[in-house]
């Protein structure tokens, strides 16, 4: 099958997933009040959703935290992460919700990681850089309730349950800590991990 029609059988898969987990669609929903211009719920809340179907697993497996990336050139401010993040923190409580610019991630990511990076110059971008490809995806509830897939590494790899490093941004190092502490194969037998 041609990637475009792989790429949109797996899209439309992926879509049916969301829309079948009314939790997920709630938290998009809860996003989408926002107004933000540009915006996805993205990386393990994806990722779990999707394996833990895979898994036929009943009860989720709960998330460290739900990402929600936006991308806003205009307002780098720190305060700005922490206003959205209460504002869906008043609308759902239970949802350990992240919230962050990622206009703004060169701003702070060699403190927090060690290394420094360029700017992002879009969210499609930002996505592309997360660290592993089964989770440089996200998504984004629109105005007319259809539903935006933002994978700019394809689905391949969070529909065939494989863990492989994305070198765009995630050092070995950082790429074996995230093994060791995700606990993947233990989570999810099924999945596969590749070396780096």
């Amino acid at each position: 099958m041609p990637f475009s029609s792989r790429h949109d059988a797996l899209s439309r898969r992926l879509i049916s997933l969301v829309r079948a987990h009314p939790h997920t669609m709630a938290m998009l929903a809860a996003v989408r009040e926002l107004d933000l211009r540009d915006w996805c719920i993205g990386a393990g809340a994806i990722r779990n959703l999707v394996w833990d179907a895979l898994h036929g697993h009943i009860q989720p497996t709960a998330l460290a935290d739900v990402d929600v990336a936006y991308f806003d050139a205009a307002d780098l401010s720190p305060k700005r992460d922490a206003a959205l993040q209460g504002c869906l923190c008043a609308r759902m409580p239970q949802v350990p919700w992240e919230v962050t610019n990622q206009a703004a991630v060169h701003l702070w990511f060699e403190d927090y990681f060690g290394h420094p990076v360029a700017p992002l110059a879009s969210l499609e971008e930002a996505v592309a850089s997360w660290p592993e490809y089964a989770t440089a995806v996200g998504l984004r509830l629109e105005a007319n309730d259809t539903i935006t897939v933002i994978a700019p590494h394809g689905l391949e790899d969070l529909f065939g349950l494989i863990v492989r490093r994305n070198p765009a941004r995630a050092s070995i190092e950082t790429y074996r800590e995230r093994i060791a502490q995700k606990q993947y194969a233990q989570r999810w037998p099924g999945v596969t991990i590749l070396p780096s």
